[in-house]
């Protein structure tokens, strides 16, 4: 009804996550660094946590829009509340294989094949598990096995778990401890700022046609912030309520008392505390080249700044390097392939098309280190910029004294 009532394209706080509204957040920011960079390492498992409402999903959403569906081949699993056969069933099911009446064993032969098939064809395979924190121990004892399909040395299937802070808690069970070490990178998506309430709300005005009617007053969006905490779906219910009032009463501007008159009437003004988030197991795991997590309090020590930029000058020397492991298989493999083409008029006695499918199959590996090395390139350079920005900030904004000591 508002949407009509203001001229809008479409209905700007929909609850159903869309990425094309995504907004980038410092927290959302931080969290899609660390799922670039689990993409570049192409194995293990990222966590990402957060509330409800937090914009798990939508995040995900805006990361896969911007991947090359021929390099990348993403499923995603919403149904969680199943054990371990079925969570298995439904991973086959979800990279489109018949697996119906299938025994256990025929179906792992048919995922390994046909994650086989993705890798030499230059694809890789990812698993978006949400609402992780409904899996059974036997489900997520499931996909760690499936995660050790390897070829060549490398990882098959990479696996991204979306859950609620209960999931944190879960993940601590002494059962879990050698998926704990197969986790390399996690975050927690934080409520938004307060300075992120406005821009926010515009960004998602400004997605379907609005020139600013309705205008709001500077007070309404401290009043928004105040009532919600800074939970994007907790922000998109109320700026909906809002809107329609002010179609009702045809506002043309939105202030802090129309915000007010909506929290009243919605009974939100009893749920506006947010619980602070507990520490988890998970924020102590660590990783050869992992990014390190930033500190979530926005008072950091001297200390906490100096190790960042010790960080910092550590991802500066060695983000322009490409690893040194991938660099030298793909010397070795194009060395290889300089050889075996000076050799193959000698080779008389090869089967051409056996040659022909060898040449394949080392120009597509070749392909994929250096779409990996790429990748990894840019996930170090996201970080290093990430914690610039977190560094810079916490100077302009923390404590003089503590500045002065930094």
């Amino acid at each position: 009804m508002y949407d009509q009532f203001y001229g809008f394209e479409g209905r700007p706080f929909q609850l159903t996550p869309d990425p094309h509204f995504y907004f980038e957040s410092a927290t959302h920011r931080k969290a899609l660094s660390y799922l670039g960079y689990g993409l570049a390492q192409g194995e293990g498992f990222i966590v990402i946590t957060g509330d409800i409402g937090a914009g798990k999903t939508t995040l995900v959403g805006h990361l896969m829009a911007t991947i090359d569906p021929a390099r990348l081949t993403a499923v995603k699993i919403v149904s969680t509340q199943v054990g371990g056969d079925d969570m298995l069933r439904l991973t086959a099911q979800s990279f489109g294989l018949s697996v119906d009446g299938m025994p256990k064993a025929q179906i792992l032969r048919q995922v390994e094949s046909f994650l086989h098939a993705q890798a030499r064809a230059g694809r890789r395979s990812l698993l978006i598990v949400d609402e992780a924190q409904n899996l059974s121990v036997s489900a997520i004892e499931e996909l760690r096995m499936l995660s050790n399909f390897q070829l060549g040395g490398h990882s098959l299937l990479q696996i991204f778990l979306l859950g609620q802070p209960e999931f944190r808690d879960l993940m601590k069970s002494a059962q879990l401890e050698q998926l704990r070490q197969r986790v390399i990178a996690t975050h927690h998506l934080e409520p938004m700022l307060a300075s992120e309430v406005e821009p926010y709300i515009l960004h998602r005005l400004s997605v379907v046609g609005w020139k600013g009617d309705p205008s709001f007053t500077p007070d309404a969006f401290a009043a928004i912030y105040a009532a919600t905490g800074g939970v994007p779906r907790r922000v998109n219910v109320l700026a909906s309520r809002v809107l329609l009032l002010g179609a009702l009463d045809q506002l043309s501007e939105i202030d802090a008392a129309a915000v007010e008159a909506v929290v009243a009437d919605m009974g939100a003004d009893s749920d506006v505390a947010l619980q602070p988030v507990r520490p988890s197991v998970l924020d102590s795991v660590e990783e050869e080249d992992a990014p390190a997590t930033a500190p979530q309090q926005s008072d950091a020590a001297p200390s906490e700044i100096a190790s960042l930029k010790a960080e910092i000058d550590a991802l500066r020397s060695r983000a322009p390097e490409p690893p040194v492991t991938l660099t030298d298989e793909i010397a070795a493999l194009r060395a290889e392939v300089k050889r075996l083409r000076g050799e193959q008029a000698s080779m008389q006695l090869v089967d051409p098309d056996a040659l022909k499918d060898c040449f394949t199959l080392i120009e597509e590996r070749l392909s994929s280190l250096e779409f990996r090395v790429g990748e990894q390139d840019t996930a170090l350079r996201r970080v290093l910029t990430l914690l610039v920005e977190w560094v810079e900030r916490e100077q302009r904004t923390g404590d003089p004294q503590q500045s002065a000591a930094a």
